[in-house]
């Protein structure tokens, strides 16, 4: 390791450890909330171009929403595991250590992804059908789904590359990578949509090009080591314990973001009932909630880095201080974005429907009222889960996700239309994030911040330590 590299780890672990807290959590947070914004923005120019061919188009691509979110499942699982322990490792100073589990985890990831983007390619026909796809969006749907499937490792990679950087306070290089993606993306979509002719097939291979893109600029930190982490092929070791440390906090990311799949695909299904305008609505409405949530979760990752780093260091009362700036500029941030949502709601679903249809400007700005909303109660939900999720906790963390998708969403979008028809769907989501916070996310948190409190900086954790076993 070089002077320069010494000398960079040092001055970002003094700012992790020893800054004031409402300097470290925007300047660590603003970048990830850039990233997650230009991430949702992929989602939002594919979708605006899409829709311009009609609401079976802008279906099609709500339709493989859930695919890549069982995608991109699969990437957050290997990437969450590996940044949570890598942040409490690079805390105890044991780099070495972070850039074997660094380079274990983007390997693994990439392969287990291909895999599994060759079995959903050969089976794309019935897969779209089980997402929830009209017949009059089913060959969009296809076309969408091929460019998707066949750039997964490249996504893989990028969510993998992201988080590492992230992990170890470097979310400036983790930013431009994921921004100039975007913007390339942006600039692809109408040339292949529109001037190419190839319609949906266009924006799903523009996606593709992008994210091809973002892997290249990701992976300059590494290759000029300018980041912390050592990305080395000789660095791979299949360590069980290694193994052990990822998967106690990746799988429940994985079955998390899974979940979401199950309620998107579930969402899909019943508004498939309804036709394809309600499901079109749905569909741009959740986009237009990702855009709002991305910010908010930016402030909610943006403690994770600093609250692991100060877990590592035994600096407890950082962690509780960590957590306490977090919840409060998220909160603010939820009452300014989401209000200017909640008002211009139909003009904001107008821009993506192209023909003017009454259902879909309706029914989605109801929608997005409703999660405008609860946003403030989601937002104390993330960050109590990302907490649990910094300290190496996974039940509390899976508990809180599963109540959001599974145990509690679900069973809403299965009972409520029954009732409510088109708009028990749409209100669906909040509802659930309501009770989610109210009966879970309240006790969980003050159980974990009464236990945290009685810790005294410098002494050994009673959990969510590394261990020295894994050292």
């Amino acid at each position: 390791m070089t002077d320069k590299q010494t000398l960079h780890r040092e001055k970002r672990r003094q700012m992790m450890l020893e800054e004031k807290m409402i300097r470290v959590i925007p300047k660590v947070a603003i970048p990830m909330i850039i990233s997650t914004l230009i991430d949702s923005i992929y989602n939002l120019a594919d979708t605006f171009f899409v829709s311009q061919l009609g609401k079976n188009a802008t279906a099609a691509v709500a339709v493989n929403d859930s695919l890549m979110h069982i995608l991109r499942a699969i990437s957050m699982g290997f990437a969450v595991g590996a940044s949570s322990y890598i942040s409490r490792l690079m805390g105890a100073k044991e780099d070495d250590k972070a850039s074997k589990v660094a380079s274990t985890t983007l390997i693994s990831g990439c392969v287990f992804s291909f895999a599994f983007a060759i079995f959903c390619f050969i089976l794309r026909s019935p897969l779209v059908d089980m997402l929830g796809v009209t017949e009059g969006a089913k060959q969009y749907s296809m076309d969408y789904a091929t460019y998707i499937l066949l750039a997964s490792p490249f996504t893989t990679a990028n969510t993998i590359m992201n988080q590492l950087l992230r992990s170890e306070g470097s979310t400036t290089y983790a930013m431009i990578g994921t921004v100039s993606g975007c913007f390339l993306n942006i600039i692809l979509d109408p040339i292949f949509i529109n001037v190419l002719g190839l319609e949906v097939a266009g924006a799903a291979m523009a996606t593709a090009i992008s994210k091809v893109f973002s892997f290249m600029v990701l992976a300059l930190p590494f290759i000029r080591k300018k980041a912390m982490i050592e990305l080395k092929l000789k660095n791979f070791s299949f360590n069980m314990d290694t193994m052990y440390e990822v998967g106690k906090m990746g799988i429940p990311t994985f079955i998390r973001m899974s979940l979401m799949s199950m309620g998107g695909i579930i969402s899909n299904n019943v508004a498939k009932g309804f036709g394809t305008s309600v499901l079109a609505a749905i569909s741009i409405a959740n986009k237009l909630n990702r855009f709002i949530n991305s910010a908010i979760m930016g402030f909610s990752q943006g403690f994770g880095p600093v609250a692991g780093y100060c877990w590592g260091a035994k600096k407890y009362s950082r962690v509780r201080e960590a957590f306490r700036t977090t919840a409060l500029i998220g909160s603010v941030c939820a009452l300014i974005i989401g209000g200017g949502m909640f008002i211009f709601a139909e003009q904001l679903i107008d821009v993506f429907n192209s023909e003017a249809d009454a259902v879909i400007t309706t029914l989605g700005a109801f929608k997005v009222r409703s999660l405008c909303l609860v946003l403030i109660p989601h937002i104390m939900v993330m960050v109590t889960s990302n907490l649990y999720q910094s300290l190496g906790l996974p039940v509390g963390n899976l508990v809180l996700s599963m109540s959001r998708q599974l145990l509690v969403l679900i069973p809403i979008l299965l009972t409520l239309p029954r009732f409510f028809g088109e708009y028990g769907l749409a209100g669906a989501q909040a509802l659930s994030d309501f009770i989610s916070f109210a009966f879970l996310a309240v006790p969980l948190l003050w159980n974990l911040m009464r236990k945290i409190k009685k810790l005294t900086d410098g002494e050994d954790a009673p959990f969510g330590s590394v261990s020295a076993k894994h050292k």
